[in-house]
């Protein structure tokens, strides 16, 4: 399987730790405090690696907590059929299309009214293991870990 990442300048994805560290992936820090149920009933985060992991974790729910409304709401995206690709893409765009219109016209979501409501509404479960195939090695790219450090560092002294 190939991970082929967009060519965006300046654009990563946000992955868990069982992805490396690569240009186009930004993994939090292994061995170092992750998870959103750490933080609930532990101490704040201690450390530039805690701070950066603590933010990382928090964004990630929200993006999967996103992608959970969105596969519940327009249902086509839970199991996408085996159209060809570029249907594939088409059906997304529609659908975002559609949730785009309905939130900037402010029409009533039912779907988002509970996510916005309820900070722990997850429709969908969040994924705690990566997809990434075993026999692909987890090479991390020096400049990603670097990028990493350098976000790290600014969350951590606040800048």
């Amino acid at each position: 399987m190939s991970h082929c990442v967009p060519e965006y300048l300046g654009k990563y994805y946000v992955v868990d730790a069982g992805y490396p560290n690569r240009k186009g992936y930004l993994s939090p820090y292994r061995c170092t405090r992750y998870h959103v149920e750490q933080w609930q009933n532990g101490p704040p985060p201690q450390g530039m690696k805690e701070t950066f992991n603590h933010a990382h974790s928090r964004v990630r729910n929200v993006i999967e907590r996103s992608f959970g409304v969105l596969k519940m709401k327009w249902r086509i995206l839970l199991k996408m059929a085996k159209f060809p690709e570029k249907k594939q893409t088409r059906i997304i765009v529609a659908c975002m299309t559609l949730h785009n219109f309905i939130r900037e016209s402010r029409i009533a979501d039912r779907e988002f009214a509970k996510c916005d409501a309820d900070a722990n509404y997850n429709p969908m479960p969040i994924q705690h293991e990566s997809e990434w195939p075993e026999d692909e090695p987890l090479v991390e790219d020096s400049n990603m870990n670097d990028f990493r450090d350098e976000l790290a560092y600014n969350l951590f002294h606040g800048l």
